[in-house]
């Protein structure tokens, strides 16, 4: 049987390795690990700038505005969100998408399905909104992060916006991996006018914009 001491030393070796020295000192870390690809999905995630004019097939589709803020099946979303409020919106601004007409349409997260706002492809409209951003206007579709800040501000005061923002980068991060795994592109866009894109969108008042994000198939050379 081993002895309490050799238990306590096996336990100790492996944290002893990566402990730090004297302040200013780099501490080398064991290689990282890779459970189920996921660390290869990181590798692969890129920004897109330019795609190629293949349209999108709507089961991509369909997976990309999941992952961005999509049910699970025990009822909880794909994002996490201070006091489980999930005061994000996506909306979706289609050009190129395989049996899907093109317009703008908002996301039913829950259930899963979209809900036409304005018919025609209004790409060219976000585009200008985005300051001019070509590939915007390019890609087969973008992705629109929105939020309705009362919500969570309603219940933690100003400190409810920063958890709004970070919500958005929970789903925009989902939305670089999910387009990394389905072999597509896609760039987050957060140079624009708040305004104009809510304009384009047909926002209602209290909800803003927070990121766009288009994405297609990626052009040879499209990653920065």
């Amino acid at each position: 049987m081993r002895t309490v001491a050799a238990i306590v030393s096996a336990l100790i070796l492996p944290v002893t390795a990566c402990a730090a020295g004297p302040a200013g000192d780099s501490v080398s870390l064991p290689e990282h690990l890779d459970p189920s690809g996921l660390a290869t999905l990181f590798e692969s995630r890129i920004s897109t700038r330019l795609f190629e004019s293949a349209p999108l097939d709507a089961p991509a589709v369909s997976t990309v505005l999941w992952a961005g803020c999509g049910l699970l099946d025990d009822g909880r979303m794909t994002v996490p969100s201070a006091g489980a409020i999930y005061p994000l919106e996506l909306y979706l601004v289609s050009g190129g998408v395989e049996g899907l007409e093109p317009g703008i349409y908002s996301y039913d997260s829950r259930g899963g399905s979209l809900s036409m706002i304005a018919s025609g492809d209004a790409r060219a409209a976000l585009s200008t909104a985005c300051l001019g951003q070509p590939w915007v206007a390019s890609a087969p579709a973008s992705v629109v992060i929105c939020a309705r800040p009362g919500r969570t501000t309603a219940r933690y005061g100003d400190r409810g916006i920063s958890f709004v923002w970070m919500e958005a980068g929970h789903s925009s991060q989902n939305i670089y991996l999910m387009c990394a795994a389905l072999g597509l592109g896609t760039v987050a866009v957060g140079a624009f006018d708040d305004s104009l894109v809510s304009s384009v969108i047909g926002l209602d008042e209290g909800v803003v914009p927070l990121y766009v994000m288009p994405f297609g198939h990626p052009a040879s050379g499209a990653g920065m």
